[in-house]
């Protein structure tokens, strides 16, 4: 009868403590409902992003961020920045200005709203230009989902992303801004 009682009952013994993580050796860098300020090593932008929702902590999520170096032919940063602010509750398109890469993110949560301002923390590499530049699908593909990207494509670079918030959902989909960048310096500025 015991056995019987353990075996009934061992479903319901299985309790998960934390979300899943599969960017390897990468923690979440906050936890719900709190804010965070994510920027990437000297020389290095953000390459892979993953977040994990959940409806029962004010409709938020979890997120991680991997860096990478760039490649060493565009030298060194030759200035960073915190760029323009994205208010919760609202659509937001951002491209990092003056031909930055996102090197960073940072965002706070409103619980009026329940969703978060974002700022890009971007890096300009002397006078290099964006070509070929195209948005990702939606990530994640369906609201509440767990969302993840990874730019596979070395000498491809985040530049911004367009992201809306659905009302019903409280929760936003966003489409990054993909870009390669010219291996020689260009009088293009981008405003």
């Amino acid at each position: 009868m015991a056995l019987l009682f353990l075996l009934c009952a061992l479903p319901f013994l299985a309790v998960v403590t934390g979300q899943p993580n599969f960017i390897p050796d990468e923690p979440w860098v906050n936890m719900y409902r709190q804010g965070f300020n994510f920027q990437c090593p000297h020389g290095e932008v953000i390459m892979a992003i993953r977040s994990y929702f959940s409806e029962k902590e004010g409709s938020d999520r979890l997120w991680t961020f991997e860096c990478q170096p760039t490649p060493t032919t565009m030298g060194e940063p030759t200035e960073c920045w915190w760029d323009d602010i994205n208010r919760g509750g609202q659509e937001w398109y951002q491209l990092c200005s003056n031909n930055g890469l996102v090197a960073g993110i940072q965002s706070q949560y409103f619980p009026a709203v329940l969703d978060r301002e974002w700022q890009f923390y971007c890096c300009r590499y002397s006078r290099r230009c964006p070509y070929s530049c195209t948005f990702t699908e939606d990530v994640p593909e369906y609201y509440k989902e767990e969302g993840d990207i990874v730019i596979e494509n070395y000498g491809y670079f985040i530049r911004g992303a367009s992201t809306t918030f659905s009302a019903v959902h409280r929760d936003r989909q966003w489409k990054y801004v993909v870009c390669r960048m010219t291996d020689f310096d260009c009088e293009y500025k981008n405003v």
